[in-house]
């Protein structure tokens, strides 16, 4: 399976064992930490102030509801910062996997069926980029060409620039000794595919468009089935 798309030669050379993780930026963990406990005393005090002082009144009930479910996602967020301390990505070369923590989910990628590529942010990323991120900042993502859908990760996610550029080596590594994208039953996303690819088939769908139209149009103008007279009708007008 795994030489089904790879080459021997470049599986060779890649570590055969041990695992390289690859925690979480501390600044981040830090400014998580911080906000999620102000966020957990204050939400605690709205919703026993709220639940002290509803008198059965229904809407202070419902506002200390939110405060609760405030609460709990303070939780979240605070108990999670210890999980991505650890490890946010690690290439397990025992296991052979690529592996990510999502929340509290932990992604495992074979690499059979792994590709490591060249990430970009969305607008809105790329805006706080631009104005909190001087000194610029890159992305990676982590693929299991196989699904529907992909994972990124980017150099402020990650401890120091020096780890995020450690993992791209290693996936690019991988991704091209495993050779997974080769696969003609990949996933291929929108942005993935060729510009030529997408005009073509946006023509096509334009050519359908118009002869479907026409067709259409001629059903619309044909007459409907008359009885032909006869010679005798027309003998006695």
């Amino acid at each position: 399976m795994e030489l089904e798309f790879g080459d021997a030669a470049k599986i060779a050379k890649l570590p055969q064992e041990g695992v390289h993780c690859y925690p979480g930026s501390a600044k981040k963990i830090n400014r998580n930490r911080i906000v999620s406990l102000i966020l957990f005393v204050a939400l605690a005090a709205g919703a026993a102030a709220c639940f002290l002082l509803a008198n059965g009144n229904y809407t202070v009930i419902l506002l200390g509801g939110v405060c609760v479910i405030g609460v709990i996602v303070s939780v979240l967020v605070f108990c999670q910062t210890f999980l991505v301390a650890k490890y946010r990505v690690a290439v397990d070369y025992n296991e052979k996997a690529v592996v990510l923590r999502y929340r509290y989910s932990t992604i495992s990628i074979p690499f059979e069926n792994f590709d490591g590529r060249e990430g970009k942010p969305d607008e809105a990323q790329a805006l706080i980029d631009k104005n909190f991120n001087k000194g610029g900042n890159q992305y990676l993502i982590l693929d299991d060409v196989f699904q529907d859908a992909c994972y990124q990760t980017s150099m402020t996610d990650l401890e120091s620039p020096e780890d995020f550029k450690k993992l791209r080596d290693d996936c690019y590594a991988i991704a091209d000794a495993y050779g997974a994208r080769n696969s003609k039953d990949k996933v291929k996303f929108y942005y993935e595919k060729d510009e030529d690819d997408r005009e073509g088939a946006d023509e096509d769908e334009i050519d359908k468009i118009i002869e479907e139209a026409k067709n259409e149009g001629k059903e619309e103008a044909k007459p409907a089935d008359q009885p032909e007279e006869s010679a005798e009708d027309k003998s006695e007008e």
